[in-house]
């Protein structure tokens, strides 16, 4: 049995068919060839799998693609707009908010949203904003330096 779907994917309208059971993460990578979201655990533990859901953070591992029917969906390819970086993607290279980089799609997409909700997030917010990311490199220290670093508006290297 297939089930047909419409949805907005990174601002463009996407049809498809799936099995009912389809994740949307399944959906993101296998079908979109949106290959940013990641999956790490299939068990919406480490966030790696995160994007926008009608302007909302969500572990597309836990939700089926049907869930998402007529919905808008944003992905870390979305947030480039014109091949320019979005200032939260700028400035985790900037600050070296990644190591081998598994965790920061699903990293990129929390913090986009938690600035989103909380514009002056203090520290202890951010670390607590980001308590549903798992990294399994780094101790976070410059993943919340680059978010703070998106927060004051930056653009340059970090002094």
């Amino acid at each position: 049995m297939s089930v047909p779907l419409s949805l907005t994917v990174n601002g463009k309208a996407v049809t498809a068919t799936v099995d009912p059971r389809t994740l949307l993460v399944q959906l993101i990578r296998e079908q979109l060839q949106l290959t940013g979201t990641h999956v790490g655990c299939d068990t919406a533990q480490c966030g790696a799998c995160t994007v926008h859901l009608n302007g909302r953070a969500v572990k597309a591992c836990s939700m089926l693609a049907v869930q998402a029917q007529g919905a808008e969906v944003t992905t870390i390819e979305g947030l480039t707009k014109n091949g320019e970086l979005h200032p939260m993607q700028a400035a985790f290279r900037e600050c070296h908010g990644l190591q081998c980089g598994f965790c920061t799609p699903g990293m990129v997409m929390s913090a986009v949203n938690l600035l989103k909700d909380k514009p002056a997030a203090s520290e202890a917010e951010i670390r607590e904003g980001l308590e549903g990311n798992i990294c399994r490199c780094t101790g976070y220290h410059n993943i919340v330096r680059a978010i703070q670093f998106c927060q004051n508006g930056k653009t340059g290297a970090p002094v």
